[in-house]
């Protein structure tokens, strides 16, 4: 019989380490925020969203002021249409504007936010107007090998000169 209890209670406390793992687990792929505040929504328009995913960070001044709530498609402007619930206690000026940046030179992808100087705040379902895409990788990697490849070009001497 005491066997049995003591078999209980490790069977217990090895269920809350594995609950305390999965949790930390969530949290530390972004994948799980408890966050009760009041939002309010707004919307943004990118050309190129790179790896910006649903629930990444929104940014300003390096503070966590709210989340990516859902990526979609327009197929009228041929852009994406990125909806962000910010905290109701951070106001931002309807002319703020929004980027698309990395956490150091691979990391994940958040929305910056800079505060534009207009007096009236947004609200719930204003739309972000000034937006800046996701620089991709690898489309300054093959700038930077077609700028070096023509630089090459030009510097090469004409041929059928004798020197």
């Amino acid at each position: 019989m005491q066997a049995s209890r003591h078999d209980a209670w490790v069977g217990f406390f090895v269920l809350l380490g594995g609950a305390a793992l999965l949790f930390l687990a969530l949290k530390a792929g972004n994948l799980l925020s408890l966050n009760f505040d009041a939002t309010y929504q707004v919307s943004a328009r990118f050309d190129n969203i790179g790896g910006l995913k649903p629930n990444a960070a929104v940014k300003s001044a390096g503070v966590v002021v709210g989340r990516v709530e859902s990526i979609s498609f327009d197929d009228k402007t041929f852009q994406a249409k990125v909806v962000i619930n910010l905290q109701k206690a951070t106001q931002f000026p309807k002319d703020s504007s929004a980027k698309i940046l990395t956490s150091g030179l691979l990391g994940e992808q958040y929305i910056g936010l800079e505060p534009g100087a207009d007096e009236k705040n947004l609200g719930g379902g204003d739309v972000i107007k000034q937006t800046q895409s996701a620089v991709v990788l690898e489309n300054l990697i093959g700038q930077f090998i077609n700028s070096k490849a023509a630089d090459m070009g030009s510097a090469a001497p004409a041929s059928g000169s004798k020197p």
